[in-house]
Parts: structure tokens; C-alpha cells; sequence
């Protein structure tokens, strides 16, 4: 079955009466934790299915009891509103009762599509659920945001545009705007998106929920609609990233008003992938992106930076 002695019992101490864990089967996609589908039935029926989500890496280890308790308190919250996400079940954030920190959460009908068809099918409903998400009041707000990248963390892809790059570190040395503050998922991109797209009718996909509320935060729209627009430009094409802002906004968000307030935060995120070129590919190709090598995604980054800085530099 897979799962661990004390993992299992803290999970069946959580089902219904004449319940049990029947199947385990790997979910592939995350970077950080190790998530597996459990399936649970009964003696006559398989009933339902749920998901756990483990860290059990040592370097997410560090901060595996912050970001299940974060998690926890967003699923909670979002509840009660029309952003549909995953039922917290149960979470040991310490791992108190299980080998590792986990939490137990609904299993969500669905999946992430990363493929190029249908992209423009998807990009619109991918602004739109976002929008929904920033319209979030929580009755108490979750930490501001934080952004750890610093000019001299950037890393110049190989054959980047230097002119290009160097423009773009010149705009996170200056501070960040001012902004109006908004309930921010932190990492909303296609793959934390789990999409119904039937076979026949691709334009009739619909989004079934949103999953992967670890880093629940308050800050600019516009951080996590750059979050969104530097996933579909790696994943797609460069040209995605802008586009991205543009469906936002027509499907009823609001961005920063200025120009080079937009830039900052688009550049902010690019340039915050460029240390992690290598995860990002690894995340993509676990996910069946295998075209999307190292040097792909530093191309594309390249190309999409330097179209930031020419289109609102």
C-alpha cells in the first residue's frame, strides 16, 4: 500500500466508521511535497477518494510546519466561499502522529493541462478564477508577501540578452510600489489548476479547483497575475506572459495603472525563475512536458524578458 505504519493509522483515525485505505497511487507535478491519491472504501464499495500531501524532503523539511498550517487555514477559509478548492480533512503540520508533517485534504476531480491545444481556450478562464481569488476578504489577512530574489541573485541565461537583463535587475534595485493589497494564491499557475476538458469539445473546458494553498498571502494583484504570465510563457510562448495581464483585466481585475509599477512585478517574477531554470524543467517534464529541457525554458525566458523591458521598459 505504500504508506508508512504511522501515517496510515493517523489517516484511518480520520475516515468514517467502516472506512479504510484500499489503493495508494503517486500524484506527480509537485516540487516540494510528496502527494499520493488514497483511495477509500468499505468492505462492499470504494466510497471516496482523498489526497495526502507529505514533506519529506530535507530541505523542505525547514518550513514544512509554516506552510501545512498556512495551507490548512486557507482551505478552511476557503470554505465558505465560491473559489473552489479542496476540504481540509485533517493536518499534523509538526508530525506529531506521522513520519513526516502531512495533510489530508479532498481529492478534486480533474487535472492540470499544460499541453499547448487549447491554451487560448484556458487562458481566460485561468484570469478569471484568479480575479475570483482576489476578490477574497478574509475576515483575517495572511502574512504580506514576501519576494526573496535580489539583483544579485539573478542568473543570466548563457546566450541571455545582456543589454535586456541588466535593464530588468536595474528595475527590482528600486523599491516596490505601492499597491492595494489583495488576498494572493502565490503560486496560481496551470499546474496548481485542475481543468475538466472533455476529449470532443476542448473549448468547453471548465476549472474544476484550485489546489497547492501553502503560500496564502497579501500583497499586489499583480504578483501573482506575473507568477501566472511567467508559467505560460515558459510553457507556451513568450507572447503568453503579456497576454496574460491583458485577459486579467478583461475578465474584471485590476492591475497597477502605471506602466513601469506593471513592470516591476512581471520582471520580479522572471527574473526570480531564472535561479531555478533547472526545478521548473524537472516540474515540467514530471508533468509530461518532456520538450521542455533546461535550455528551452532559458530561451524562452530570455525572449520574455526582453520582451518585458521593450514593451514597458
Amino acid at each position: 500500500m505504500n504508506l508508512r505504519p504511522k501515517t496510515l493509522a493517523w489517516v484511518n483515525r480520520h475516515l468514517d466508521s467502516g472506512e479504510r485505505v484500499v489503493k495508494t497511487a503517486t500524484l506527480h507535478g509537485g516540487m516540494t511535497a510528496e502527494m499520493r491519491k488514497l483511495t477509500i472504501g468499505t468492505q462492499d464499495a470504494v466510497t471516496r477518494h482523498l489526497v495526502l500531501r507529505s514533506f519529506v524532503d530535507a530541505f523542505y523539511l525547514r518550513n514544512a510546519e509554516e506552510w501545512l498550517t498556512r495551507e490548512a487555514s486557507a482551505l478552511e477559509l476557503l470554505g465558505g466561499t465560491g473559489v473552489l478548492a479542496p476540504d481540509l480533512v485533517a493536518v499534523d503540520p509538526t508530525a506529531a502522529h506521522c513520519e513526516y508533517p502531512s495533510l489530508l485534504m479532498t481529492h478534486l476531480e480533474g487535472r492540470s493541462v499544460l499541453d499547448d491545444e487549447g491554451v487560448e481556450t484556458r487562458a481566460p478562464l485561468l484570469a478569471r478564477q484568479l480575479g475570483a481569488i482576489h476578490a477574497l476578504q478574509p475576515v483575517e489577512r495572511p502574512q504580506t508577501f514576501t519576494t526573496l530574489t535580489t539583483p544579485e541573485s539573478v542568473v543570466v541565461p548563457k546566450a541571455g540578452q545582456e543589454a535586456a537583463w541588466a535593464a530588468a535587475i536595474d528595475v527590482i534595485r528600486e523599491p516596490a510600489p505601492s499597491y492595494e493589497g489583495r488576498f494572493l494564491h502565490r503560486d496560481f499557475q496551470p499546474g496548481n489548476v485542475l481543468f475538466d476538458v472533455p476529449p470532443s469539445h476542448p473549448d468547453e473546458a471548465r476549472i474544476i479547483g484550485v489546489v497547492d494553498w501553502s503560500q496564502p498571502s497579501w500583497g499586489p494583484a499583480d504578483l501573482d497575475v506575473a507568477h501566472c504570465s511567467t508559467n505560460l510563457a515558459l510553457l507556451h510562448d513568450p507572447s503568453w506572459g503579456l497576454r496574460f495581464a491583458e485577459a486579467y483585466e478583461e475578465a474584471g481585475g485590476a492591475l497597477a495603472a502605471k506602466p513601469g509599477e506593471r513592470l516591476y512585478w512581471l520582471v520580479r517574477d522572471a527574473l526570480s525563475c531564472s535561479e531555478e531554470v533547472d526545478l521548473w524543467a524537472q516540474a515540467y517534464q514530471a508533468a509530461g512536458r518532456t520538450d521542455l529541457t533546461t535550455s528551452v525554458l532559458e530561451r524562452r525566458l530570455d525572449t520574455y524578458v526582453t520582451g518585458l523591458m521593450a514593451a514597458l521598459g
